[in-house]
Parts: C-alpha cells; sequence; structure tokens
C-alpha cells in the first residue's frame, strides 16, 4: 500500500505504541534490598541475565504470579540449565536504557511510569535481590564474581514505547533521535560492564521479535531499535543473539502472526514457553553452543 508520509507516520505511531511493549508496557516494577552475587554463586560459573520484561519472563495480566518470581521463567533460564550455569537475572519488567542506568530516571513500569512514582519493585520481587539500578548491581555482580561466564542483555522497547506516549516519536526525527538515544545508552551500558566490571567474556545483546512479520511497518518499528542494539553490540565486542529471526519462519507459516504461531501469548506481547526456547536457543546460537 503506498502511504502519505502523514498516514506513515501516524501507522508507525500505533505500531510503535504495540511494539514497544515487548519490554514491559504498561507493567509494573520490582523491589529489591542491597545486595551482589551470592558466595555460593562466586564458586560457581555463572550467568548474569539483564534487560526488561522479556528476560524476565513476565506474563500480561497475570498479577497472581507476580508475587513469586518463580512463577515467571524466561530465556535465561533455559540458557542457565542448558549450559549448566548458575542463573542472575537481574532484570526488571519496564526498564528503559535511562532507568537501567539510573533507577531515578524514567522507566515504563521499573522503578516508575508515567504519571506514578511507583513501579514493579515497589510491588513485588525481582529474581534477584539489589538497590539502585541494574547497572549498578551488574558491574558490582562482575567486580565479585570471576566465575561469570555469560552476560545477556536486552533493552530498548521501553525506551521506544515512552518515546510514543510522549509524543515525541511522531515524526521520523523523533524516531531517530529515541534510536540514538538508545545506541547511546546501550554504549555506555556495555562499556561500563567491560571497563568498571573487567569483564572480558561473553556479552550477547538480544533483538527483539516481531508481532506481525507480514507488517512491513511494524516491522520496521521494532528494527529501529533492533539495528540501534546491533551497533552497539559490535562497538563493544558482543555478539548478537537473533531475536527477530528465532520467532520469523514460524511466525510467517501462521500468516505472520506470533501470537498465532504459539511464540507470544494471546492479548499480551511476551514470549510463551515455546517463544522463550527459541529466543534460549538464538542465544546458544550466537555464542557458538
Amino acid at each position: 500500500m503506498n502511504l502519505s508520509l502523514g498516514s506513515r507516520a501516524r501507522q508507525l505511531v500505533l505500531v510503535l505504541l504495540a511494539v514497544a511493549a515487548l519490554v514491559g508496557g504498561t507493567t509494573p516494577a520490582l523491589a529489591a534490598g542491597a545486595g551482589t552475587a551470592s558466595d555460593a554463586s562466586r564458586h560457581s560459573r555463572t550467568y548474569l541475565a539483564l534487560g526488561d520484561s522479556v528476560p524476565f519472563g513476565y506474563i500480561g495480566n497475570r498479577p497472581d504470579l507476580y508475587p513469586d518470581p518463580h512463577n515467571l521463567v524466561g530465556y535465561p533460564d533455559r540458557v542457565a540449565d542448558d549450559l549448566d550455569l548458575r542463573l542472575l537475572n537481574a532484570s526488571c519488567p519496564g526498564e528503559t536504557t535511562d532507568s537501567f542506568i539510573d533507577a531515578r530516571a524514567q522507566s515504563n513500569g521499573c522503578e516508575n511510569s508515567l504519571g506514578s512514582d511507583v513501579g514493579y519493585r515497589d510491588q513485588f520481587p525481582l529474581h534477584v535481590k539489589y538497590g539502585g539500578s541494574q547497572l549498578h548491581y551488574a558491574v558490582e555482580t562482575l567486580e565479585d564474581n570471576p566465575r561469570v561466564r555469560l552476560v545477556t542483555l536486552q533493552l530498548g522497547a521501553n525506551d521506544l514505547f515512552l518515546c510514543v506516549d510522549t509524543g515525541a516519536c511522531a515524526t521520523p526525527e523523533g524516531v531517530a533521535a529515541m534510536a540514538a538515544h538508545v545506541q547511546a545508552n546501550l554504549d555506555l551500558i556495555l562499556s561500563r560492564l567491560r571497563d568498571e566490571g573487567d569483564y572480558r567474556g561473553r556479552i550477547a545483546v538480544v533483538t527483539y521479535y516481531a508481532l506481525n512479520y507480514d507488517d512491513p511497518v511494524g516491522v520496521a518499528a521494532i528494527q529501529v531499535v533492533d539495528q540501534a542494539m546491533i551497533a552497539a553490540a559490535k562497538a563493544h565486542g558482543a555478539v548478537v543473539a537473533d531475536g527477530f529471526g528465532a520467532f520469523r519462519s514460524l511466525a510467517l507459516a501462521a500468516g505472520g502472526s506470533s501470537i498465532a504461531a504459539g511464540l507470544v501469548y494471546p492479548n499480551d506481547v511476551h514470549p510463551t514457553a515455546k517463544g522463550h526456547r527459541l529466543l534460549a536457543r538464538a542465544v546458544e546460537q550466537a555464542i557458538g553452543h
């Protein structure tokens, strides 16, 4: 369909709103006290998972599950099992690249949300307990635990959601500015993991999947964030786990829909167990396992 620039922009806003929810949407946030890797983890081959609601294993519209984080199983659990690694999953539903760096910054449900200072962390436990930002916890963990063998990072879609929600992504220039901001923050995050954490091991940056692979505008919207993630990964010696490609063939066989393919929950944007298995496989392929 030959859309005018104005109608493309309007459609892009709608698509970005749906797609960006991949990482938490209007999710609440997590609560944590202080803490770093446990004594047991210092003597185990460890995997540190970082990011938002996708690696967290979040399921929308299931608040009955949130009081016990063991109910929420994401692809990091599967990777840890497959590779016999002790998992420290520090991810938080609704985390943005800004709030990952500074817990006082605007998140999309982790520490706060637009119009509210209450987040998921204030109401429900995370998989690991820590105070301050996710980045601070990650750096401390890497400093304290020389047995970390793998780090994964999936982050950026909530930045896009907030950009749309505030109207800043109503133009192509606004979308480009958002993508540049995501890339700059990811550059900072990966740099600090490498330098302050003194970590020279494997980092896999996991890209986002599409909800509808037959929607070219929606696919383009997702790839705005994915391309920013890929660029940052390449600049810091990280590999890219192709989450976008992981869902594509099965979704296309189901008419383009990741939901129809059983990879995303109905009336949700988060992966099913089947979807998480594919994301885990993408991580393992990226790191050569």
